[in-house]
C-alpha cells in the first residue's frame, strides 16, 4: 500500500500539465477588410513569430497580451512587406501553457500568410 501511494505521489509531482489553444480571432481593435474575389494576387509565403515567458509562483514574464504583441512583431519583421503591395491574411494565434508545480510557461506562436497583389 505504501508503494502504491509513493508511486501516485511521485507521478503527480513529476508530471506536467500542458494545454494548447489555437485562436483565429483578431486581437486588434481595428479591422481592414481584404476581399480576394479576383485572380489578382498570389500567396508569397507563410510567416510566424514566437514569444514565451516563464512564471514562478505566478510572478515573472510578460502578460498574455504582451506575448501576443511580441510574437506578432517578430512575425511582421520577417514578412518583408515594405515597398511591395502585400498584406497579411489568415492570421492565427496559438497559445501553449505548460507547467509543473509552482512553475508555468506560456508560449505564443502567431502565424499568417503573406499575399502580394499583382494588379
Amino acid at each position: 500500500m505504501k508503494k502504491i501511494a509513493l508511486i501516485v505521489l511521485a507521478s503527480i509531482v513529476l508530471s506536467s500539465c500542458a494545454t494548447h489553444h489555437g485562436l483565429t480571432r483578431n486581437y486588434n481593435q481595428h479591422n481592414t477588410e481584404v476581399v480576394l474575389t479576383q485572380n489578382n494576387f498570389k500567396i508569397v509565403k507563410l510567416v510566424k513569430g514566437e514569444a514565451e515567458a516563464k512564471y514562478i509562483f505566478g510572478i515573472g514574464g510578460l502578460s498574455k497580451d504582451g506575448l501576443i504583441a511580441e510574437a506578432k512583431k517578430q512575425m511582421l519583421a520577417s514578412a518583408d512587406m515594405e515597398g511591395a503591395s502585400r498584406t497579411v491574411i489568415n492570421e492565427t494565434v496559438e497559445i501553449k501553457k505548460s507547467g509543473f508545480p509552482f512553475v508555468s510557461k506560456y508560449k505564443v506562436i502567431v502565424s499568417a500568410q503573406i499575399v502580394e497583389f499583382t494588379k
